[in-house]
């Protein structure tokens, strides 16, 4: 059953947008993103995907979307850092992939039949890019298939944050948050060579992992590695490299990259990772990226949050490629 912008896998946005401020000067996220009624011209797109059934560990990041969503009358859509102002950037709420509540693979057609559904509806926006929120990491695998699919003849790359390869065998437990990147290679989706992985961590990933990345020509950079040569320049080399051998680019943020202190709300996140800071203005770089068409956010989970820590180094994180975003187009 379709609903009433037409989407036959996408249930509306959960809630109903908050339309007046308290301060008319201060235009807060939840005035600026509203719901889309599929048929306006948008420059993003933002479909949640709630999936977290297929973590390896407990999780609850099927909750990531909506809690996201909430957030969003705590930020201003203004960007003071890069005195961007967001409202520039008409980004509209597609809503939520209907999930099934045991199935995992349905879920996982459902996902990439929905995105491809989005890109067909979306095809009369000029440029239009979708935004993704999960839902642990299993989600991007069919979100990427429907990437590729709509770029036909085009050599698609994918720039991963991550502490894991997510490289796992899909044959002990069928897909799950450990094999997204196994999928869409032994798919056929995606080449290793197209693939650049930037947060690998010390004493979360087996060897046998390392080398079938290797094995793949996976372009993968490690803490250590960040930490002796510095950030900037291992995220400028990464991307030059990537860049230099694909048309588009798919980048997915797995949150549990961040150090556990900035985000304690990540069953993957551990000491030594990345500062959000960094993460922020990586995210605000790759918005401005040409090249970069699609973007998704995962592995945050709610219910293991402190203070709305997490919650909201989240939506900065998302907010901070959309600023980017919109510099590209203004």
């Amino acid at each position: 059953m379709k609903n009433d912008m037409g989407f036959q896998y996408l249930a509306p946005p959960p809630f109903v947008h908050q339309s007046e401020a308290a301060d008319p000067n201060d235009v807060k996220v939840s005035e600026w993103i509203q719901p889309w009624d599929g048929k306006e011209q948008a420059d993003v797109g933002v479909i949640g995907i709630p999936l977290s059934r297929s973590s390896i560990s407990a999780s609850a990041a099927s909750e990531s979307p909506w809690a996201i969503r909430q957030s969003w009358r705590y930020f201003s859509a203004y960007d003071v850092d890069h005195d961007i102002d967001l409202t520039r950037l008409k980004v509209r709420d597609l809503g939520d992939i209907r999930m099934h509540t045991t199935d995992i693979p349905l879920c996982h057609r459902h996902i990439e039949k929905g995105i491809e559904e989005v890109y067909r509806t979306a095809a009369k926006c000029t440029s239009f890019l979708p935004v993704m929120i999960g839902g642990d990491h299993s989600i991007t695998c069919p979100s990427v298939k429907a990437f590729v699919k709509a770029h036909p003849g085009r050599k698609v790359g994918l720039f991963q944050f991550d502490t894991h390869f997510d490289v796992r065998s899909l044959k002990s437990g069928g897909p799950s948050n450990g094999t997204p990147i196994r999928g869409l290679l032994e798919s056929g989706m995606l080449r290793g060579q197209y693939i650049v992985q930037v947060g690998i961590h010390g004493f979360a990933n087996s060897k046998i992992y390392r080398d079938y990345a290797d094995e793949q020509g996976i372009i993968f950079y490690t803490m250590h590695q960040i930490r002796k040569q510095g950030f900037a320049q291992i995220f400028d080399e990464s991307f030059a490299r990537l860049s230099r051998k694909v048309d588009v680019i798919y980048v997915t943020v797995d949150l549990d990259v961040l150090d556990l202190s900035f985000l304690p709300g990540s069953p993957g996140s551990s000491p030594g990772g990345l500062y959000s800071w960094e993460l922020f203005e990586a995210l605000h770089l790759l918005g401005q990226k040409e090249q970069v068409k699609a973007f998704d956010m995962v592995c945050l989970d709610p219910s293991r949050d402190l203070g709305s820590l997490s919650v909201r180094t989240a939506t900065h994180t998302f907010l901070s490629f959309l600023s980017g975003v919109c510099s590209r187009k203004n």
